[in-house]
């Protein structure tokens, strides 16, 4: 067997590739890549790869100028900045050590109070520019950072066919559409607004209700934390991660929409009632509010929860939610921490506002719902026996 070569091409006869290897398991093809791939054997596998067997890989190339959102890339950390901690597939923090090597996902990025990156992998300016396992070329950057975290690039990884793996290769298929799923849609007027804690809680209150609801994180840049914040209060969960997408942030608009309807069917498939959805960024940020004015995504949410830092956003939020004809069932975040912020807004929107723990509450979660039928269709012509969600529970909130 010849000692094989990194190819120069996006597909080609990399590692692992070469016809006169003689098995039909893979297996020399693996161990041959990692003999040949500097670092690959003890790499850690990021976040955002978590959905890729590790025993695929069959290779690498190093045209890195082909490489395009959610390819694979082994790389090795040169020098530590802003990231001083990489978040790996397994949900645990490891330390980003000079000198070791991941496999990351090439990626996007949109982030107001960190970074903007770009997904260009330019050997000599390549960085981590999300935490989840997002490389890439950073833009732009909030005055609080310090300079990013460096990586070199080795290799984008192939697989036995030489074709660059992409996390796209290993998303959840399309399943039929839920018509009888309940949505609900949490957006927020920034970063750091509060949507996470208002999604996770307000899931956590229907779960203690006996609703079956699952989590979804819709839009974004590929992370555990908002992820986890579903697992915390024990409820299943996906992101737009799971339908092959390192983040959101420059993804064509209509697969966007198809990732969410995965996303949405799939939970729904699984055998939730209600789906909390939450939304990245703020509702100015230009992806979310062209997916806001687009009917596909917006039909299917049967109500809005919004999360706002303080009175102000909340006031410029919800203007922006009544533009393109979505009214809040209520209003939480941040600004429900200060009892004056949340004077303020009750004042100024006439919507209710709730705080984290009464959002966790089984009853507060069930009568901020009571309006919103298990139907959406059949809201909009309401029968006469049409029952909210969770009336059939209503005993628990009643107790």
């Amino acid at each position: 067997m010849r000692t094989p070569d990194l190819t120069d091409d996006r597909t080609g006869t990399g590692i692992g590739t070469d016809t006169d290897t003689d098995t039909d398991t893979g297996a020399a093809r693996g161990d041959e890549a990692l003999a040949a791939l500097p670092g690959l054997a003890s790499a850690q596998w990021t976040f955002t790869t978590r959905n890729v067997p590790p025993s695929i890989v069959g290779g690498g190339s190093r045209d890195f100028a082909a490489a395009r959102p959610g390819d694979l890339i082994l790389v090795h950390t040169l020098e530590i900045g802003q990231h001083r901690k990489v978040q790996l597939a397994s949900g645990r923090y490891a330390e980003n050590i000079v000198g070791e090597h991941f496999v990351f996902a090439v990626g996007d990025r949109y982030a107001p109070d960190q970074f903007e990156g770009t997904a260009k992998i330019v050997p000599g300016d390549c960085s981590v520019i999300a935490g989840g396992g997002i490389a890439g070329r950073v833009t732009a950057a909030h005055a609080s950072m310090v300079e990013p975290t460096t990586l070199e690039p080795v290799a984008l990884l192939t697989d036995a066919d030489g074709a660059v793996i992409n996390i796209e290769d290993h998303a959840l298929p399309p399943c039929p559409t839920a018509s009888e799923v309940t949505v609900i849609g949490v957006f927020g007027t920034s970063m750091n607004s509060g949507k996470t804690t208002a999604a996770a809680s307000l899931a956590l209150g229907l779960r203690r209700a006996g609703v079956a609801v699952a989590g979804v994180k819709a839009t974004g840049t590929g992370a555990f934390g908002d992820y986890n914040a579903f697992r915390d209060v024990g409820v299943p969960v996906r992101d737009f991660v799971d339908v092959g997408m390192p983040s959101t942030y420059r993804m064509p608009l209509a697969r966007i929409e198809a990732g969410f309807d995965t996303l949405i069917d799939t939970a729904a498939a699984e055998g939730a009632e209600v789906v909390v959805v939450e939304f990245a960024d703020g509702v100015l940020q230009s992806e979310a509010r062209e997916l806001l004015q687009r009917t596909r995504i917006r039909s299917r949410l049967d109500g809005v929860l919004f999360a706002a830092f303080d009175s102000a956003g909340a006031v410029g939020g919800i203007g922006v939610l009544r533009e393109v004809g979505l009214e809040p069932f209520a209003v939480s975040g941040l600004v429900s921490a200060t009892p004056l912020g949340s004077r303020e807004t009750r004042a100024a929107l006439g919507v209710p506002l709730v705080a984290r723990d009464e959002l966790r509450d089984p009853i507060m979660a069930l009568e901020l719902m009571s309006g919103i039928r298990l139907d959406r269709r059949a809201s909009r012509q309401p029968a006469p026996d049409a029952a909210p969600v969770g009336t059939r529970r209503r005993d628990l909130a009643d107790a």
